[in-house]
């Protein structure tokens, strides 16, 4: 008896904790900015949690109905959290209000939870044992499901299975309540009906989950969803209109296939077809193997090595049909080896210098991200550069964003590269913007690689001019400890969305 009693403590622990990760994970792939996310959630979450103990004291008959009713009322709340926050998402302008009203709902419940179930304990127990055993199993509950969350339930179920299995789980847990509680339980059948009839609604949702995410995917996306997978770092979504591939990471479009051509062409070749005699290229990020196709291009290339933090990707751009299609099955080049690891992390941890350099992340929309554009990336990666070597760093939108472009180009600048911005039209974005450096200033090829849809060498020379409107305007370097940068982008891209 004592045990089901503190495995009912461990278990509702982890169900608590993981509806917060789960609408914190949700929120961060939706709206960017992890830390936000996550702070606001988890700030709501507790403070729920303390407005629900208070509340605790104002129940005081019928404590074991109580505590199975919240139970199921957890479940239901809770287990379908993710549903309903992707359909707000998608359908709704309300997104954040649903969230945090979730969150808040789930607070209480939870914070009412562990005093009703003191105080049912406290008849069995001295005062003493079940503060120190109630207390000791709520957080280890709590350590599962963290290190469950990024291990198996974010890849192995996604969001929206993870929240409806644990919503399962707290089903459970009241219907064995009714057993453990039967002595002061006055009607247990009623409760153990309504505990089936959630059971039953939360396993057909569990069981249906791809179906309802695809449902809340239709709302997001304009063309019809391909594949769409979550991963512990990302969101990755593919969508098809006729001829038109699209790919998505957490709601934000990465490339078309109509013209994807034009950004990798302006990424890759004014930097390396200006190194005649490179030989080893890096490429951090550029999980789709698009940059380094055009790597590929250049015969004097003898070796290849991509950094993507998500193996997930390299893996989808290695064996789907059409992606691998699109990268010229770029991955199976022999000349390349695929690294899955974070960058920073990766170059910190090895000595190879390269003679050109491709850092194609996503957008800085996020402090995640955002280290990898700092001073201290970027002169961590200046160790990496052989002698006259060359990197080219995507830089965002010079236009739509033009304190975040030239902020890159000054934290380059502030970590020792000289610089050469410049910027091209592609149709799927807009003006977009790059940004080339090196220890030695930069000198136009003179040839260019064949086979190139877009580039020219007559094109490049208007690259590096940029309009009044999107010349250079005064920025802080980004810096590890102090990420401007992000800053600048959320408030560039809400002002871009109001």
């Amino acid at each position: 008896m004592a045990a089901a009693l503190f495995a009912t403590v461990c278990l509702i622990a982890a169900c608590g904790l993981v509806y917060e990760l789960v609408a914190g994970a949700l929120a961060s792939y939706l709206l960017g900015d992890s830390v936000t996310q996550f702070s606001t959630v988890i700030g709501v979450y507790l403070a729920s949690m303390g407005i629900g103990s208070w509340l605790s004291r104002y129940l005081t008959r019928g404590l074991a109905a109580r505590f199975v009713s919240i139970e199921l009322l957890v479940a239901v709340v809770g287990g379908w959290s993710s549903t309903l926050l992707f359909l707000a998402f998608a359908y709704t302008e309300s997104f954040r209000v649903a969230l945090y009203a979730i969150v808040a709902i789930i607070g209480m419940l939870v914070g009412l939870e562990v005093p009703l179930l003191m105080r049912l304990l406290r008849e069995r127990f001295t005062f003493k044992d079940v503060v120190a055993n109630v207390l000791t199993f709520d957080y280890l509950g709590a350590l599962i499901a963290s290190i469950l969350f990024p291990l198996v339930l974010v890849p192995k179920l996604g969001l929206v299975r993870a929240a409806l299995g644990f919503g399962i789980v707290n089903a459970v847990v009241a219907l064995w309540s009714t057993w453990l509680f039967r002595g002061v339980l006055g009607a247990p059948r009623a409760l153990r009906i309504a505990c089936g009839v959630v059971l039953v609604t939360l396993v057909g949702g569990f069981v249906a989950g791809d179906k309802l995410m695809a449902a809340a995917e239709r709302g997001l996306y304009a063309d019809d969803v391909i594949f769409a997978r979550t991963t512990p770092y990302q969101r990755i979504v593919l969508t098809v209109w006729k001829d038109d591939l699209r790919l998505y990471l957490n709601n934000h479009l990465q490339f078309s296939s109509r013209d994807e051509y034009r950004y990798h062409e302006a990424l890759v070749h004014p930097g390396l077809a200006a190194l005649p005699a490179a030989r080893r290229v890096l490429i951090l990020g550029g999980g789709d193997g698009l940059a380094l196709r055009e790597v590929l291009r250049y015969p004097g290339v003898a070796s290849a090595t991509l950094v993507d933090l998500d193996g997930e990707m390299t893996k989808l751009f290695t064996t789907h049909h059409d992606l691998a299609a699109l990268n010229r099955r770029s991955f199976s080049d022999p000349r390349v080896t695929v690294v899955n690891a974070d960058a920073f992390s990766w170059l910190d941890a090895h000595d190879d210098t390269f003679d050109f350099v491709v850092v194609d992340f996503p957008d800085p929309s996020n402090y995640a991200v955002g280290k990898l554009y700092t001073t201290a990336f970027y002169r961590l990666l200046k160790r990496h550069l052989a002698r006259g070597g060359r990197i080219v760093v995507q830089s965002t939108s010079p236009l739509f964003a033009r304190a975040s472009f030239w902020c890159i180009d000054r934290t380059l600048r502030d970590a020792g590269f000289a610089t050469s911005p410049y910027h091209l039209y592609v149709p799927s974005f807009g003006e977009w913007g790059f940004v080339l450096a090196g220890v030695d200033p930069y000198v136009a090829p003179t040839t260019l690689p064949g086979g190139l849809r877009f580039l020219s060498l007559a094109q490049l020379g208007p690259m590096f001019d940029f309009p009044l409107d999107m010349r250079a305007v005064a920025v802080e370097p980004n810096r590890l400890n102090d990420q401007v940068l992000v800053r600048y982008y959320e408030k560039e891209f809400e002002q871009i969305n109001r």
